[in-house]
């Protein structure tokens, strides 16, 4: 395991026990940065439009189009940190 992927997950499991809850576009980075990272690069497909939330998030996952997953992962990890 590379020293940037054992980063990635203790900042994953650290996102999950920050002392306060970041605002909702810190959340939003987060998890595109994470899809970005674990998945690449989102489906062409959007949710429903009555899943609203699906939406914003896949919205957000697909501004991350074309980031390579080295790219994704350090910025996961700098977010975290900023948020620590």
């Amino acid at each position: 395991m590379s020293d940037l992927q054992a980063r990635f997950e203790t900042a994953a499991q650290e996102a999950l026990e920050l002392p306060k809850r970041p605002d909702n576009q810190s959340l939003l980075r987060l998890y595109a940065l994470y899809k970005q990272a674990t998945v690449g690069d989102a489906p062409a497909e959007r949710p429903a439009s009555l899943d609203f939330v699906g939406r914003v998030k896949h919205d957000a996952w697909v501004k991350l189009q074309g980031t390579a997953k080295e790219e994704a992962m350090q910025a996961y990890v700098d977010l975290v940190e900023s948020l620590k």
